[in-house]
Parts: C-alpha cells; structure tokens; sequence
C-alpha cells in the first residue's frame, strides 16, 4: 500500500514536470511491467518492444493521469491494451503465415511430438500458461502480482463479477489438470514404451 502512495505521488510530481519522478517511476515499475509483458507474450524479444510500447504509451497518457487514482492499476491497465494490441498484431501475422504456410506444406503433421511436450510439462507455471489469454491474464494478475480482483477489474476495464469468474474458471481447469495426472510426471516414459 505504501509503494502505492509513493508512485501516485510520483506520478503527482512528474506531472508537474519533474523528470527525475518520471524516472524514479520507471525504474520502480518497470520490473513489474516486464514481468507481466513476459507471461503474456512469449518471445523475449517482443516483450522488450512490448514494453517499450507500455511507457511511450504512459508518457503519451501522463497528462491525462488523474493524480487521485492510484497509478499503478492505470499502468497496468495502459499495459494491458498494449499487450492486446501486440497480440493482435501478432494473431494477423500469424494467420497470414500459416496460410501460406499450409499453401506450401503437402506432407502430414505428427501429433505424438505434441502429446509429449504437453505430458512432459508439469509445473503450475507451464500450465498457467496454456490457460486461455483472459484467464491467464487475470491469475496472473491476481496470484503473481498480487493486484486485488477491484484493481484488476479497473486495470482490465471489466466488471468485477467477470474477475471472479475469470479466476474460478482458471482454478478449476488448473485443477482438472491436476486431477487427470497432467502435473504428473513419468508418463512420456510409460506412452513411448506401449
């Protein structure tokens, strides 16, 4: 809560016009901005550019910035919109490249490499990541950076009943995971050998 009310006084500070609060801002944000960027997006190099994005983002909003909010929810939420801007971008690419792909690619595909890769996996942190995008999102929101489910619903620009039921529907598929052995390990083992 304190580090809270340091950075909107910060925020306070750099709006009227101190860059040494903008930079003490940005140092003291960044670790936590890039930490989230790099759980949802999987390259490291577009996180970098993700980030980057998210304070030249911020430095244009700043002057919208209202002083009386706590500014760390408004930069997750600036960060949010960039990272679903960025996947977005990512998705068209990716559709272009995957037509033209299947165009030039005749020979079948073999499934049994994904099967293995998804039964070798068996952190709580690899699982989280196959969780769908919103889920993922929100748990790691919620659980890795510890925002309340009220920030996150103002960081997201979502109801806070759609939070909650975010993070149930992300429990329960971790533990039906759980529950049909995916977290076990020994099983690539035992399927290569029938």
């Amino acid at each position: 809560m304190e580090r809270s009310i340091e950075h909107s006084k910060l925020a306070a500070e750099a709006l009227a016009g101190s860059r040494e609060a903008y930079s003490r801002l940005y140092s003291e944000t960044v670790r936590e901005v890039y930490q989230t960027v790099r759980f949802l997006v999987r390259e490291a190099s577009e996180a970098d550019d993700v980030v980057q994005d998210i304070y030249l983002a911020m430095f244009r909003s700043f002057p919208r910035y209202d002083p009386a909010r706590p500014f760390r929810p408004w930069l997750m939420g600036i960060a949010m919109r960039q990272i679903r801007n960025h996947r977005r971008k990512r998705w068209m690419q990716l559709r272009i490249a995957k037509k033209a792909e299947a165009v030039q690619q005749t020979a079948e595909y073999d499934f049994s490499g994904d099967i293995t890769d998804r039964l070798s996996r068996n952190s709580l942190a690899q699982n989280v990541e196959k969780l769908p995008y919103k889920l993922k999102q929100t748990v790691i929101l919620h659980y890795f950076h510890e925002y309340t489910q009220e920030e996150i619903a103002l960081i997201l620009g979502i109801p806070l009943g759609t939070v909650k039921s975010r993070i149930h529907a992300a429990l329960q598929t971790l533990r039906r995971k759980r529950q049909l052995g995916l977290f076990r390990t020994g099983k690539v083992e035992e399927l290569h050998e029938s």
